[in-house]
């Protein structure tokens, strides 16, 4: 069975100013801006929440599929996931639409100017479990259009299938009984530090009491590691350390995907946890969300020499 990796799909684009845009500001004339720049470089890369936790899975040899809207221009995104065999039968390719794309312009003092385009994700909630594989061992539900995050986590509830709840940066938009709704009956909800803290407190609830709703809390705290919460108590996961840290963003898609391949083959919380932190770390030591490679054997001597056992 596969785990099914729900959630945007992206492009990014990435440009690179040298200079500051503070610099190119007048105070007095704050309220009539209009500010072009001549970037140094421009990448473009894949992207996306939902290819992010199947990459990883795949990674890891994990049964994978994608359930996701994309535009006309996401079909060779889809080949190419389906070259790493994730199964993409619900990756919907609307021909009418473009995929949803982010442009960001970084300055020197890693300042960031950056500008999205919804596309095709804001028709997500077409999409529902029949779309994709049958009888899914979980669901990670991502940040997406909210319409279609909440049609899955009721599917899922109907249907007796685990989820994860991972509303990330689609925080903003949801009330405290979004994300109560969200979380009641979850396997699992996560977020970073700060994520976690503006679920508490929009909630009213504390850790104690989001274990009332949820079987796990996980919260990741970057370098610092990771804290897995259930009903039986804490687990603090130390982080696997970065040989050199480049580019942190998509380490926590990648944390959240090793962590339900550890969960769901029986690896106990503290493997499972250090399974994810090392997922995680790999990702760091690249620029883009899915640039790194390693083959099951090099996962596991890395393993092997963060924390002194075998992974698997």
């Amino acid at each position: 069975m596969a785990v099914v990796a729900t959630g945007s799909v992206a492009y990014d684009y990435i440009f690179t100013f040298k200079g500051r845009f503070g610099d190119q500001i007048v105070p007095d004339k704050a309220h009539v801006i209009n500010l072009s720049f001549l970037v140094d470089s421009m990448e473009k890369r894949r992207g996306g929440v939902a290819p992010n936790y199947a990459y990883t899975l795949a990674l890891l040899g994990h049964p994978a599929a994608v359930l996701a809207t994309a535009g006309a221009d996401g079909a060779d995104y889809k080949a190419w996931l389906e070259s790493l065999g994730v199964d993409c039968r619900g990756l919907r390719i609307l021909e009418d639409e473009l995929t949803a794309t982010g442009f960001t312009t970084t300055d020197l003092n890693h300042n960031q100017i950056t500008g999205y385009y919804g596309g095709a994700m804001l028709r997500a909630n077409m999409l529902g479990l029949a779309d994709t594989v049958p009888a899914p061992e979980a669901v990670i539900v991502g940040p997406n259009a909210p319409d279609a995050m909440f049609r899955l986590v009721r599917e899922c509830r109907e249907s007796g299938v685990r989820w994860v709840f991972d509303p990330a940066h689609q925080l903003p938009h949801m009330s405290a009984a979004d994300l109560e709704e969200g979380s009641r009956g979850a396997w699992i909800v996560i977020g970073n530090d700060y994520e976690l803290e503006l679920i508490r407190r929009r909630t009213g609830r504390d850790a104690e009491g989001l274990l009332q709703l949820a079987e796990m809390i996980v919260i990741t705290f970057g370098r610092e590691g990771s804290r897995i919460s259930t009903r039986d108590g804490d687990f603090t996961i130390p982080p696997a350390l970065a040989r050199v840290e480049v580019d942190p963003v998509g380490a926590g898609d990648a944390y959240r995907a090793g962590l339900v391949h550890g969960l769901l083959n029986g690896f106990g919380i503290d493997r499972a946890g250090r399974i994810a932190s090392l997922a995680a770390t790999y990702v760091v030591e690249q620029t883009g969300t899915i640039e790194h490679q390693y083959t099951r054997e090099e996962f596991a001597d890395r393993y092997q020499e963060a924390y002194g056992e075998d992974p698997w």
